[in-house]
């Protein structure tokens, strides 16, 4: 089964392709990493898929069903959950506190604004699990902005993934880590169960090889190489583009 499809997917801004008639599909469990030079459209890919931005053309599928047009916030509470390049974390609030609207922002309780969250037991619980297994539970109270940028990004996918989506989308989860830092993503990456999809989108090739089971090589806004990780290794047009080394 796919857990998600786009179909002659593409942005144009003025004259400008940044994502120039995309398709590809995703399985379920599947994780895909998408590469590519500065420029090539990835970020905007992502964007699309995760409805920042309203594709010019083509058709997005999610489990089946038609994304297309539907709000960030729709897609967020049929299962989507993305990890942004740069820390979208409340950094003037505690580790706790943003940890608390996290989870409690996809709750049905959500709209009840007159009522603590801290009457919400399942919630508290679920935050401390949460916090224990991203080794934060003892800075729970610090606040965000004086954490190492390592701890900042792994909060930050670590809630994400607390929101038990189907599809997570991490856009360059590495960016800015030390080696321990990112061999610690790629560990976190490679223990989600089956029943998330992974779609990455990164330069260290550390992680892209250590994760993927399957590359997506971008170019000037089109697919250029799809296929598993020894496979794009060995593509020679890759080599050049990307890799920069000629045949």
């Amino acid at each position: 089964m796919e857990a998600l499809r786009v179909e002659g997917l593409s942005r144009n801004f003025g004259g400008v392709s940044a994502v120039d008639n995309v398709s590809f599909g995703v399985e379920v469990g599947e994780r895909l990493v998408i590469i590519g030079p500065n420029g090539a459209g990835k970020t905007t890919l992502f964007n699309l898929i995760n409805g920042q931005l309203p594709a010019t053309s083509g058709r997005i599928y999610f489990l089946g069903k038609d994304i297309t047009t539907m709000p960030t916030h729709g897609r967020a509470h049929l299962g989507q959950a993305r990890a942004f390049q740069i820390i979208s974390l409340f950094l003037n609030l505690s580790v706790l506190d943003n940890a608390l609207l996290a989870l409690h922002g996809t709750n049905p309780y959500r709209f009840k604004l007159f009522r603590p969250m801290n009457d919400y037991e399942f919630i508290s619980d679920k935050v401390q699990e949460t916090l224990k297994a991203l080794d934060l539970w003892e800075k729970k109270d610090e606040l965000v902005k004086n954490l190492s940028y390592g701890e900042q990004r792994r909060m930050e996918i670590g809630l994400s993934l607390a929101l038990q989506p189907k599809l997570l989308l991490l856009d360059e989860p590495s960016a800015g880590l030390t080696m321990e830092e990112c061999s610690g993503i790629i560990d976190m990456i490679k223990n989600l169960g089956l029943e998330i999809t992974v779609i990455i989108v990164d330069h260290d090739m550390d992680l892209v090889f250590g994760v993927a089971e399957r590359i997506i090589v971008l170019h000037y806004g089109q697919i250029i190489a799809d296929g598993a990780p020894e496979q794009i290794q060995a593509d020679p047009r890759v080599k050049e583009i990307y890799l920069g080394i000629e045949e």
